[in-house]
């Protein structure tokens, strides 16, 4: 049965939605993207050893390589749904009604709800890569998430213990201080080397540093490099409060089949179909998280 559709925005989403609603799931800046993954990506790991040797005349193998490998399983997900027009309209309205002359013309009513849904999806994909769990509806494991994530599973984390049960302006310098102090050092000068926190982390730590007289906290702008000891901070929306992550943006992957999947967004009208005043609304994409090489990443919980 044919479907007729008011808006596909296979094309234009993409276009419209990225910059608006990805820019929430801004945890994907910080990591490694693996796009074109149907089912699952190996993640290749050589580790050598007594590989230089003294040179001789002849061929003498010295060394090992060892080659092992971490499986990235991004998992399909969707959104199906109606939604009632009458009742996005009345909202749609409303939110047009701005005071000025020179306020800017209103936003088409499928962008908003297009913007709707795509803050929906961002934010469920911010979550899920830090504090998912695959075996909950709508979610994928995360990095640290409800001790099922990654860091948490693998035993080669370098596992550090949070000083105070959370965290305050007290402690936060101590926990970062532990943090960085863990640090592998053939970790600790690479340029990609990020200390991952929540943003009520990171307002602690401001809150703290502009205490101490280092920075002033009332005058700072979107220019200010959020550093600590050298090292840069990634402050990402989903981030699990009370728990740090030192770890190489080269070192945490995110997968997806195609990263625009999360901009496509159809919307259905449904009227010339049941007689109903709905929209039919669909939207399929998938995502997946997983680490290299665990012994390189510090985990402070």
């Amino acid at each position: 049965m044919a479907l007729a559709t008011t808006s596909n925005y296979a094309g234009k989403a993409a276009g419209f939605y990225i910059s608006a609603a990805l820019r929430q799931a801004n945890s994907i800046e910080f990591l490694t993207m693996i796009e074109n993954i149907k089912y699952k990506s190996n993640i290749q790991k050589m580790a050598g050893a007594s590989m230089v040797a003294d040179a001789s005349c002849n061929f003498n193998e010295a060394g090992t390589l060892t080659m092992t490998e971490a499986v990235l399983t991004p998992k399909n997900l969707q959104i199906n749904t109606d939604l009632c027009k009458t009742t996005l309209l009345d909202s749609w309205e409303a939110a047009q009604m701005r005071a000025g002359a020179g306020a800017p013309p209103p936003a088409s009513f499928d962008d908003y709800v297009i913007s709707y849904l795509g803050e929906i999806i961002a934010n469920a994909t911010e979550q899920s890569i830090w504090t998912g769990n695959d075996a909950t509806g709508g979610e994928f494991t995360g990095f640290v998430g409800g001790g099922v994530g990654h860091l948490v599973t693998d035993a080669t984390v370098v596992d550090v213990a949070k000083t105070g049960a959370t965290f305050d302006t007290s402690n936060i310098i101590t926990n970062l201080t532990d943090t960085v102090a863990a640090v592998p050092t053939a970790v600790y000068t690479k340029e990609d080397l990020h200390i991952y926190m929540s943003p009520k982390s990171y307002r602690l730590y401001i809150a703290k540093i502009s205490e101490l007289g280092y920075v002033n906290a009332y005058s700072m702008n979107r220019d200010y490099d959020a550093v600590f000891e050298g090292i840069k901070l990634a402050v990402c929306n989903g981030m699990k409060d009370n728990v740090l992550v030192a770890a190489e943006r080269s070192n945490l992957f995110f997968g997806t089949d195609l990263l625009s999947d999360q901009t496509r967004i159809q919307m259905l009208d449904m009227a010339n179909l049941d007689g109903s005043d709905n929209m039919r609304v669909v939207a399929r994409y998938s995502g997946g998280t997983q680490v290299g090489i665990g012994a390189d990443v510090v985990l402070t919980s």
